[in-house]
């Protein structure tokens, strides 16, 4: 039983090996088009206002009420590379007469090897660990306000006790809404401020660098209090680059090119959990080649012919659902047709 077992290993090992290329013979493969895209996605972590839910009532405004976290594609680059497809490999006899140099001339046009290939290094950027929203050095009031209160206590009479009202003032917490309402008209007051020193309505008097400071600052303050009620956000660049290598035995030429998800950002293809991004590839027509005359045809005969692809220009669209993200025209040898010519043509 062991020895039937090696005997099996060793079958299963000898099938897996590659065989060597003939000796002497020149071995070349078609090309093959890959799609590589470099895609840029901007990350966007929203951090909600404290006063979001009063910015209708005291700004007249619609803001966001709740944090979160959105991915948007920004840039996408595609760069088709030609490289050799080992699924069609040919064997020449470099030995023969027939041979000319100008086979050997061949660029990836039309043969290609390995070497001819381009590669592109994978970039991949990561996130940081997401921040946190703060507002704690924005507010300018005090957080602390004072309310009359009514006390009473018992005072001892002849005959009987009685109540007797006593005023005191104790501290008590702000309000959100009370809160909101001053940080509101603190706006409005830096506002109106610097409308008086733009057109001059002011005791002080503002000119040149000084005016332009001023402004400045006042908007840098207005900018701080109404992030209270419509929030801030903070954004990171994403990069990541993916291959789509059209095959032409498929009946649609629709593919994955990659995902996009809210929450991780753009994904592999095969990560389901991210919104697919389609590619895809439509090849445009062909035209028959015309016939030659007579005299053409009977001087390949006795020719030995070497085979080579001539690439199809196709069109190549990138959807996000129904929105078309990017559009181009490339060539794709795999999906075009393949054709010979004679190793002693001059």
């Amino acid at each position: 039983m062991l020895c039937l077992w090696l005997m099996a290993c060793g079958l299963v090992l000898y099938a897996q090996k590659p065989q060597p290329d003939p000796e002497g013979m020149l071995v070349y493969s078609l090309p093959a088009t890959s799609l590589v895209l470099e895609v840029e996605a901007v990350q966007e972590n929203f951090y909600a206002g404290p006063y979001a839910k009063y910015a209708a009532k005291y700004l007249g405004i619609e803001a966001r009420q709740k944090d979160s976290r959105s991915y948007t594609i920004s840039r996408v680059g595609m760069k088709p590379y030609v490289e050799a497809d080992q699924g069609c490999r040919y064997v020449v006899d470099a030995g023969d007469g027939r041979v000319r140099s100008v086979f050997l001339k061949l660029t990836s046009m039309g043969l290609v090897a390995m070497s001819d290939g381009s590669f592109g290094d994978e970039q991949v950027w990561r996130f940081p660990s997401p921040a946190t929203g703060d507002f704690s050095g924005i507010g300018l009031t005090s957080n602390l306000t004072s309310e009359d209160a009514t006390l009473y206590r018992n005072v001892k009479e002849e005959s009987a006790y009685s109540r007797v009202a006593v005023k005191q003032e104790i501290i008590v917490e702000k309000s959100e809404e009370k809160r909101a309402a001053e940080t509101a008209a603190m706006i409005f007051d830096i506002r109106e401020k610097r409308y008086q020193i733009v057109t001059g309505d002011t005791d002080a008097t503002y000119s040149g660098e000084a005016m332009g400071a001023a402004v400045a600052e006042l908007t840098r303050l207005e900018k701080e209090y109404m992030s209270m009620f419509t929030g801030y956000s903070e954004y990171q660049t994403q990069k990541m680059t993916f291959e789509v290598l059209p095959q032409k035995d498929r009946e649609n030429q629709l593919y994955v090119a990659f995902r996009i998800s809210d929450t991780a950002g753009l994904l592999p293809p095969d990560n389901i959990s991210g919104k697919p991004v389609v590619l895809e590839v439509i090849p445009q027509p062909v035209a028959a080649p015309t016939a030659g005359d007579a005299r053409t045809s009977r001087k390949t005969k006795g020719s030995v012919f070497v085979t080579y692809r001539i690439p199809a220009i196709c069109t190549v669209k990138l959807t996000d659902g129904m929105d078309v993200i990017f559009q181009g025209r490339v060539p794709v040898y795999q999906l075009g047709t393949e054709s010979t010519f004679p190793l002693n043509m001059n």
